[in-house]
């Protein structure tokens, strides 16, 4: 099963937890393959200093079951980005589609979620705006929840900054099953924050979650 990390300018680099995830649950599922997606392929400068290189850019990016959107201060840029929203309409029209933390933005500014719930990041540091008043202000056609994870079937979105473990999870478990999200959870030693961020934080599961099979499966 394939992955697709779309990272951009500004992106914080602990959004690619969502690589991390993957990464270690490989260990348990080989069949897991990853890589990164970007604006245009080759060198991307990550908040703070950090650099990564993507393998490919949005106008080369190959098949892949689900694209995880990561979030960071470059998304305004990117949310307004007809070429990058194109992108992930894109996508969307073959694959899943996840959106973490400010990630949330740009899967909403494509206008796939209208009529949808979705959440994003809650908490900020001082002087800043929160990013879900900023959604629920700026699109009035999405039902903006807080909650640790929303799932509408093709799209999921997820709060901030370290939720985007938990989504990970919840993508390998929705795909994959239980025993592989479970076991991932362990070998991270993540077991116990997963069972307190269930319970800490609210979940919105949609009903009409389609089944895995829906999408295609590349298996490269």
């Amino acid at each position: 099963m394939r992955f697709a990390v779309l990272v951009y300018e500004g992106v914080e680099p602990i959004d690619l937890s969502t690589y991390g995830v993957l990464s270690m649950a490989r260990r348990i599922a080989p069949q897991i393959s990853i890589f990164l997606v970007a604006p245009e392929r080759g060198t991307v400068e990550l908040t703070n200093g950090l650099s990564v290189i993507a393998k490919y850019g949005i106008a080369d990016c190959p098949d892949a079951d689900v694209l995880i959107i990561c979030g960071g201060s470059g998304w305004p840029a990117q949310a307004g980005s007809e070429r990058m929203l194109a992108f992930v309409r894109r996508f969307a029209e073959r694959g899943a589609v996840t959106a973490v933390c400010t990630g949330s933005m740009i899967l909403v500014a494509t206008g796939l979620l209208d009529g949808c719930k979705a959440t994003t990041k809650r908490q900020v540091a001082f002087g800043e705006n929160s990013p879900l008043l900023l959604m629920r202000e700026r699109y009035p056609n999405v039902e903006v929840v807080e909650a640790r994870l929303v799932d509408e079937g093709r799209l999921m979105t997820a709060g901030g900054v370290t939720l985007g473990i938990d989504a990970t999870l919840y993508l390998l478990r929705r795909f994959l099953g239980e025993n592989v999200a479970q076991e991932t959870a362990r070998i991270m030693e993540y077991s116990h924050a997963w069972t307190a961020n269930k319970a800490a934080y609210q979940e919105f599961i949609d009903t009409k979650q389609p089944d895995a099979s829906v999408f295609a499966q590349t298996k490269t």
